[in-house]
């Protein structure tokens, strides 16, 4: 702890010395005695020695929601005896105090531990690095102060608060794993799709007794399996758009957090795309485990601007399984995102578009120039949402409603816009 005099300690030095001086210049002892308090008081604050202050700070978990409360724990040992303690606990940017003040003063005696009780809660999803304290310490009289900053390196995740869903997109074809949605095809499962005749090595119990008895000969059900899907979420990091309070990069991953969770619980297989600057990658799995991995993931994601042109090629191949679902979430406002949605659609993959609607965040201008450039920005962005749809990429756009409404018009378009597939 580095060690520093009050304002007050270079007071008493000063008068103590005048005091002496005056008593040697005029030959008077009594101002002697009157500087000897002064002087007693400085001997005392050069005798102060270090109250060897020991703390520490846990957190309650590594991992929370945004807006929930964790508790936090500051222990506080001291060797020797302090008149006052202040803590100051020093918060990154998205974390707050849940109730009281970020300053907090205790008194301790010698070998005695001290515990306060606080919470914190994030207001917006990350990683952030909590722990962090500027301490204080002064002695009996207060003459002598030592400081020192704590840093703890406590590592708290916040995850984005899920985004409530009660339909997701379907894909076009399933895969060939066991898990919750009902496939086209035809085989064994719970879902009737049709009857048949009979043939030699069909199960009995698969034969329709009550059809049968109706044609007088033998004949089966046939029904569609249960499969697993492959969803790759492809979320757009070339850029952001900020403006009244909200990010649509934060909401792009609140949302890609909200459908891989719940597809993930429907059994699909889950991987991840963060197209931008940074190309981040996470391949498609299924459980709990490939839950957090994935979260952790869409939490490092961030812009980072970059004038190189991108393309699909430079994802891995593993990343995009065949027949995948693709479901992008971006803005549109970087060509290069739209570019690789339609080499995606190109390759003959299932492609769906979440478009962040960034146009109640961008303001016209004021001058007559800003305002055309607005208007052709506003039909480039028409333009690019028509060829997409063009070439069989379903697009809707995300603004006030709530997620199950963008995605009912996804799902709308997908079923006018695409043959059945058997």
């Amino acid at each position: 702890m580095t060690r520093t005099g009050n304002p007050r300690l270079l007071g008493y030095a000063t008068l103590a010395a005048l005091g002496l001086l005056a008593a040697l210049a005029v030959r008077r002892p009594e101002l002697a005695v009157v500087a000897a308090p002064f002087a007693l008081f400085l001997a005392l604050g050069s005798r102060a020695r270090d109250p060897g202050l020991e703390v520490t700070v846990e957190l309650g978990a590594e991992r929370t929601l945004e807006g929930d409360e964790v508790p936090m724990t500051v222990t506080l040992r001291a060797h020797r005896a302090i008149d006052r303690v202040d803590v100051v606990v020093e918060l990154p940017r998205g974390v707050e105090l849940a109730d009281g003040e970020v300053e907090r003063s205790v008194r301790l005696q010698a070998e005695e531990e001290r515990t306060l009780e606080l919470a914190i809660r994030c207001t917006s999803w990350g990683v952030y690095d909590v722990g962090e304290l500027r301490i204080h310490a002064r002695d009996a009289f207060r003459l002598v102060t030592w400081a020192a900053g704590v840093d703890a390196g406590n590592r708290l995740k916040a995850y984005p608060r899920p985004v409530a869903l009660r339909r997701l997109l379907e894909p076009m074809q399933t895969q060939a794993f066991a898990g919750s949605q009902v496939a086209r095809v035809k085989g064994d499962g719970v879902e009737y799709a049709d009857i048949r005749e009979f043939v030699p090595g069909d199960r009995v119990r698969s034969i329709n007794w009550r059809a049968s008895a109706r044609r007088r000969a033998l004949v089966v059900n046939e029904r569609h399996p249960e499969r697993n899907t492959d969803v790759v979420l492809f979320v757009d990091s070339f850029t952001d758009v900020r403006g009244a309070g909200r990010s649509l990069l934060e909401e792009a991953i609140r949302a890609a957090a909200s459908l891989a969770t719940k597809y993930l619980e429907r059994r699909d297989r889950v991987g991840l795309v963060g197209f931008g600057g940074v190309l981040r990658w996470l391949q498609p799995g299924m459980g709990a485990s490939q839950r957090y991995r994935l979260v952790e993931t869409m939490l490092e994601t961030g812009v980072a601007p970059t004038y190189t042109w991108r393309d699909v090629n430079i994802i891995p191949a593993r990343t995009l399984p065949p027949a995948a679902l693709v479901v992008a979430l971006s803005p549109l406002v970087d060509p290069r995102f739209v570019a690789a949605l339609e080499d995606l659609r190109g390759r003959r993959f299932d492609v769906a578009v979440v478009e962040l609607d960034p146009v109640p965040l961008v303001g016209p201008g004021r001058s007559e120039v800003e305002r055309a450039a607005y208007r052709l920005w506003l039909l480039d962005r028409e333009a690019r949402r028509a060829r997409l749809e063009s070439r069989g990429i379903g697009v809707a756009t995300w603004g006030d409603d709530e997620l199950d409404a963008v995605l009912e018009e996804v799902r709308t378009f997908r079923r006018h816009a695409h043959p059945v597939r058997a």
